[in-house]
């Protein structure tokens, strides 16, 4: 055999000390941005029952939520918003007392070192479960464009850190953008949801916000899971719009375009690490089939590598446990 010649890779996976001192992508407790539902009454914190361990929240729970973060590591959350009544132009997602601006007020004045990311979208405030107004069967893009900025300033209003408007329409990023700055908040940023696929992932979330659409399917705004130069495209337009940050959701079927977006823009990039994915590894460790901690690192890790700064997860808490031990 001496006269044979390799390469020795082996003497650098020898030992845990060494295969850590070479370990190319790490996962850091201040990459995970964290996801809470906040629904209004009183004394409420209900199980979503197609996602283990994710809980519908009242604002008078929202501060031991807030704590418990804090005391895990965990900087940053995004806040999602249930509200009591509906209508078909969403307006509780832009009234200053909506339970999004309570939620945020409530976070900024307990925990002000907290980074709060308002999703900015229509879906969970229309009677029609629908991103934006729907005129005459069809969603009306240019009108939507205008509550959707408005929802956004209230956002910014109530103490946002970051603005992450969801709704996939056209212009959405050059609309807000505008808006923010024509009220006084430029120095707010736009986390963009820049590639957001019609994904059978998203069917817990739905459960958790009750966002599901009352008729149709979201295909007409949102991209087909087929499409990659579309990918392209779509996050183009926003860094041309002004956006701060790029979104790709869903992650984990999606890791080919999030490295092809990080290598064309220089921009922070963030993984959506979806309800779906989060539910199918529950599922499965409640089995027994799957090691969650070793499985739940593994994938989380795949996000970092495909080139995410940045992880919104519903696996944040477990995450942090893991990353202590």
């Amino acid at each position: 055999m001496s006269d044979l010649q390799f390469k020795r890779h082996r003497r650098l996976r020898r030992t845990e000390s060494m295969r850590s001192l070479v370990r190319e992508t790490k996962l850091h407790k201040e990459d995970l941005i964290y996801p809470i539902f906040i629904v209004e009454g009183e004394n409420i914190k209900h199980s979503v029952k197609s996602m283990p361990g994710v809980y519908q929240v009242s604002l008078d729970h929202l501060s031991a939520e807030m704590k418990e973060l804090e005391n895990l590591g965990i900087r940053s959350v995004i806040v999602f918003g249930v509200p009591k009544e509906k209508d078909d132009v969403g307006s509780e997602a832009y009234h200053a007392s909506g339970i999004v601006q309570k939620a945020i007020r409530h976070i900024k004045e307990a925990h002000p070192s907290l980074t709060v990311v308002a999703d900015t979208c229509l879906c969970q405030y229309t009677d029609h479960g629908h991103c934006g107004i729907v005129l005459d069967g069809d969603i009306a893009n240019d009108d939507s464009l205008e509550l959707l900025t408005k929802t956004a300033v209230s956002q910014a209003e109530a103490g946002a850190d970051i603005i992450a408007p969801s709704n996939m329409m056209d212009g959405f990023v050059a609309a807000i953008r505008r808006g923010l700055d024509e009220s006084g908040y430029g120095h707010i940023p736009v986390m963009s949801y820049a590639v957001k696929y019609a994904s059978a992932f998203y069917g817990p979330f739905r459960d958790a916000a009750h966002s599901s659409p009352q008729f149709g399917d979201r295909r007409a705004y949102q991209m087909d899971p087929a499409n990659r130069i579309e990918a392209i495209r779509e996050a183009e337009s926003d860094v041309g719009e002004g956006a701060d940050f790029l979104i790709v959701k869903p992650a984990l079927s999606y890791l080919d375009i999030m490295r092809e977006v990080k290598d064309r823009f220089n921009l922070p990039l963030v993984a959506y690490n979806v309800s779906g994915e989060y539910s199918m590894i529950k599922a499965a460790a409640a089995n027994g089939w799957v090691n969650e901690e070793e499985i739940v690192m593994e994938k989380l890790t795949s996000m970092k590598r495909a080139g995410a700064d940045l992880i919104i997860t519903y696996f944040a808490k477990d995450a942090a446990n893991y990353l202590d031990q």
